[in-house]
């Protein structure tokens, strides 16, 4: 899949309707000519490629080295082009929209609802927590198919009444969260421990959906 996602990918960016395709503004034509050239550029770990207010909240590079150790483990990072990551593999830089629609695929985030939930079933392993820091339209190419009932969805929203919170303070946020779990070096037995620990930093609240295998929501309020 990987190998077919680079390749449309190459041959979108050298088309007429390249801008189009990817969802991009013409003010980003160097990056997508950098596309063109994938198979070369040079490789950084994928903590260092991701930027954006989720990494930043996260904020890999001033994690503890026994942090940055778990994280190294545990955190997987879901990717456009490559489907799924972890914070050390060694990827190049590149432009891709989840929602591009690629010469010769369908939507790509179709393409990847085929084939990623297994994949991250089998990231996940047979037991433990999974805490999906994704936005709902990023959850659109898959969750971990049989283990919604261990999966906790974080949600942020504005502790005032009648305010909105912003999409990218909502992702540093949850990235904070995040990078707090990773420091605590304590692995949450369940959504109840994990909103204990959270709830020391912010107001919490855990809803249980009736649906069979469906995940916990867990949201964080706060005044940003």
């Amino acid at each position: 899949m990987r190998e077919r996602v680079l390749e449309a990918l190459i041959a979108t960016s050298v088309g007429p309707d390249a801008f189009a395709r990817l969802h991009v503004r013409p003010t980003m034509a160097g990056q997508v000519a950098r596309n063109i050239r994938t198979r070369e550029l040079p490789t950084l770990p994928a903590a260092e490629v991701y930027t954006g207010p989720l990494h930043d909240g996260l904020a890999v590079a001033t994690l503890s080295p026994t942090a940055r150790e778990h994280a190294d483990r545990v955190v997987i990072v879901t990717s456009a082009l490559w489907g799924l990551l972890r914070l050390r593999d060694r990827i190049p830089p590149y432009r891709l929209y989840l929602f591009s629609r690629l010469v010769g695929m369908d939507r790509l985030d179709h393409e990847w609802r085929a084939v990623l939930p297994d994949v991250l079933a089998s990231a996940a392993g047979p037991d433990g927590l999974i805490l999906d820091l994704r936005s709902p339209e990023n959850q659109s190419i898959g969750k971990p198919t049989g283990h919604g009932h261990r999966t906790v969805t974080l949600r942020v929203h504005q502790g005032s009444p009648g305010r909105r919170i912003g999409d990218v303070v909502a992702k540093r946020v949850r990235g904070e969260a995040a990078h707090d779990i990773l420091e605590s070096g304590v692995d949450p037995g369940g959504p109840d421990e994990l909103a204990t620990m959270l709830g020391e930093r912010w107001s919490v609240s855990l809803a249980t959906s009736t649906r069979r295998d469906a995940p916990t929501t867990l949201t964080l309020f706060t005044d940003d």
